[in-house]
């Protein structure tokens, strides 16, 4: 099936339906205020012409010519762009609520779509307080499809919705690398699915949180004033180090092979706790839990 084209107003509407409500009304109201006063404005009335005026006379007139559309319609396509952005939320919260008050919400989750199974997750984490930025326009089998933020701190997810096949290693070893190449101080790769042992013994100590499908019905249950789901609580696979005992040597960093210092977190979901850090930060972020 051909994909239908899009054209750009359609474009510049969708873009604007990304952002939060307030930002797109927000550029509406700039627009006005930049456009209407160059289209009110009167026209030169100069009538002698020097060599060389004749384009800057042209190009002011088509700009008070864009600026004579421009004023209505660019604050209308903010406007619904607003709208859309009111309206995906609405059906995002929507999808969130039915999926888990669904009697067989594993059956509800596979028939869903791979976009729908990243909005899914996505409303999830937004209900535990995290801004939520989609970037999964690759397809279901794109890299990072959402990137989370809360605290100042950055977390990336990987939505994996096969019903039938196990995700594997390569993928968890694929996912580690971006997190290393976007900052992030951590990650999670969920899905409706299953992991292998292999994808388990990979994530382990690695700060990657793996969500299956029974750990994603109670993400989806879970209560902002409940533990957040950065914390190993909600992880259905159990990837948390075990407690490195005192020793004369220390790690190795596993993204850049360093020594590693152990280090308390001040700030964050983390704060507090006691973690191996890479002797090269901030050059390297590579952590080890204790």
């Amino acid at each position: 099936m051909a994909r239908r084209r899009s054209s750009a107003f359609d474009d510049f509407i969708f873009l604007l339906s990304r952002l939060p409500w307030w930002v797109s009304i927000l550029l509406a109201l700039v627009s006005w205020l930049v456009l209407h006063p160059i289209a009110t404005a009167p026209p030169s009335t100069s009538t002698v012409l020097r060599p060389g005026d004749m384009g800057g006379v042209l190009a002011g007139h088509l700009w008070r010519t864009f600026a004579l559309f421009g004023q209505y319609l660019i604050p209308a396509c903010c406007v619904f762009g607003a709208i859309g952005s009111i309206a995906g939320r609405y059906k995002r919260k929507q999808l969130l609520n039915s999926v888990a008050n669904a009697t067989q919400p594993a059956r509800t989750i596979d028939g869903l779509s791979w976009q729908q199974f990243e909005q899914l997750i996505g409303e999830a984490f937004r209900k535990q307080g995290y801004s939520i930025t989609e970037t999964g326009a690759n397809g279901p089998d794109g890299g990072v499809d959402l990137i989370l933020r809360k605290h100042n701190e950055k977390y990336l997810v990987q939505c994996k919705h096969w019903r039938s096949l196990k995700v594997g290693v390569p993928v968890v070893r694929e996912f580690f690398g971006a997190m290393a190449a976007e900052g992030a101080v951590g990650g999670y790769v969920v899905t409706s699915g299953q992991f292998t042992k292999e994808a388990k013994a990979f994530a382990n100590g690695r700060n990657i949180q793996l969500i299956d499908g029974a750990g994603l019905k109670r993400l989806m249950h879970r209560q902002p004033s409940e533990p957040s789901a950065a914390q190993p609580t909600i992880n259905p696979t159990p990837t948390a180090t075990p407690p490195i005992p005192e020793a004369t040597s220390e790690p190795h960093c596993p993204l850049c092979n360093s020594s590693m210092i152990k280090r308390t977190a001040r700030k964050g979901t983390n704060a507090g706790n006691v973690f191996w850090g890479c002797s090269a930060y901030p050059k390297c972020r590579g952590i080890v839990n204790v």
